[in-house]
């Protein structure tokens, strides 16, 4: 498998692979909260006709736009899901996909217990579906994905190709 490092140390997959699914972790949208909070404050102290404090509702946005910012970067970083014909990405760990022998399916919804997940975490994200991997070595490790039908069809899709 060949692969690059971006600037921020994370392995990726080779740029001629095919892309079969992508989560991004969080939409750049989210950035626009601080600003569209404090335009939203001044509109209405101009039109309540009381003083409008323009320095106090910038120092607002630029606070909330700066939490925002640290947000949508975490999340980006740590909560990236990209599937390709040759790699798993799971937040800061890349696994070869030559390296997954099944995707396994679980009748009850949840997880086989002691099983590693991936990504670094504790534990799998909430509101993401789980999906247990069986890898060639015989470990069970825990891959996570906001649509867990659409990612373990990508999942099957590059192992099988």
């Amino acid at each position: 498998m060949t692969e690059f490092e971006d600037q921020d140390g994370a392995s990726e997959a080779a740029p001629d692979d095919e892309l079969l699914y992508e989560e991004q972790g969080a939409s750049r949208w989210a950035l626009l909260f601080g600003p569209i909070f404090a335009g939203a404050g001044i509109s209405v102290e101009l039109m309540t006709g009381g003083p409008a404090f323009f320095g106090l509702w910038l120092t607002v946005a630029a606070v909330l736009g700066a939490f925002s910012a640290l947000w949508v970067y975490a999340r980006r970083r740590y909560a990236v899901v990209r599937v390709t014909t040759s790699a798993l990405r799971q937040g800061q760990e890349t696994i070869p996909v030559d390296s997954i022998a099944e995707v396994i399916e679980v009748a009850d919804g949840h997880a086989p217990p002691r099983a590693r997940v991936l990504g670094g975490g504790l534990a799998a994200p909430r509101k993401y579906a789980e999906l247990p991997l069986r890898l060639r070595d015989g470990s069970l490790v825990l891959a996570w994905g906001r649509d867990g039908d659409a990612m373990r069809s990508a999942l099957r899709d590059a192992i099988e190709a």
